[in-house]
């Protein structure tokens, strides 16, 4: 299994002299499985644009692409570089897209082809020459037709509905936990607050606890999991709280208690320069003899190999 990163920003694309190291594109990933001539991509942020031009030259040469597209939510960051996914526009393509959809009655198709209309682009969705199934997904065994890769969802905490994703190859195991916040307790916990009810409060920090460590266990010993960490635990305490993402302290501690082998801090903040992650990685990526999980800030043209 070997894993890409194309796009590893959250929020907006941020290309610039101050973001070359790091990459300046939105969240896409894309997961390479040579002996089943299997590819998986994992949303479509502006990342995909290059991943769709490098298709073009690479695959396009062997016959018609065939590929799986997993969005963890449709937020506009995550979606709005399939516009310019070169390879739905080319006869034969087959994709399927998967995702969760939360708008009452807005399919998947709707949000995520909705961009393709002539109030914002020149090229409408149903003119595409290729052939793009979408398919609606929930938490659970996701069901795609081929065995051969385990893949299972688990919702993140997140303004609008998100998916993790694991997917398991020969006893290796990736994990996507993005766009993520730690669940808190949302009654009242201060006695001295007219609106506390102790009964309220213990039940709402039982439910908290209850809901993490059940999203740990879904990344529990997992070979690399890809984690939301777009603020610093300062930053995320000061002003971010309820936002939908993680700290990085909080994503590396909970990594290391669910026995995490490599960890990708990801979801970089728009407004951090190259210079600041690389302060960042030199503070929080260090790993002493006694402990075994490697750290690391994602980068676009990274490539993993499990």
């Amino acid at each position: 299994m070997k894993i890409k990163f194309w796009g590893v920003r959250g929020s907006i694309p941020c290309p610039g002299p101050n973001t070359v190291k790091y990459g300046g594109n939105t969240s896409c990933i894309e997961l390479r499985f040579n002996d089943l001539k299997r590819q998986i991509i994992i949303d479509a942020g502006s990342g995909i644009r290059d991943l769709g031009n490098y298709m073009m030259a690479n695959d396009l040469t062997k016959g018609p692409i065939n590929t799986e597209l997993f969005l963890t939510h449709t937020h506009w960051d995550h979606i709005m570089g399939f516009p310019f996914f070169t390879p739905v526009y080319i006869p034969g393509t087959k994709l399927t897209v998967y995702g969760p959809v939360s708008f009452e009655n807005d399919t998947l198709k709707d949000i995520v082809g909705g961009q393709m209309t002539y109030r914002y682009f020149p090229i409408r969705q149903i003119e595409l020459a290729s052939t793009i199934d979408y398919v609606e997904l929930k938490e659970g065994v996701v069901d795609t037709g081929n065995n051969d890769i385990s893949i299972t969802t688990k919702y993140l905490n997140h303004p609008i509905l998100c998916l993790g994703y694991r997917f398991e190859y020969k006893e290796k195991v990736v994990c996507t936990v993005y766009d993520s916040e730690p669940y808190q307790n949302l009654f009242c916990t201060d006695p001295q607050d007219l609106s506390y009810d102790e009964t309220m409060a213990n039940e709402g920090e039982k439910a908290a606890k209850m809901a993490n460590e059940m999203l740990t266990s879904f990344y529990k010993d997992a070979d690399l999991v890809i984690m939301d960490a777009q603020y610093t635990e300062e930053e995320y305490l000061a002003s971010k709280k309820g936002w939908g993402h993680n700290s990085m302290e909080h994503a590396i501690e909970s990594s290391k208690n669910a026995g995490v082998k490599k960890l990708a801090l990801f979801h970089h903040e728009p407004l951090y320069s190259d210079t600041k992650l690389d302060e960042l990685s030199e503070k929080l990526c260090k790993t002493d003899a006694s402990e075994s999980m490697e750290i690391f800030f994602a980068r676009e043209g990274m490539e993993i190999v499990l």
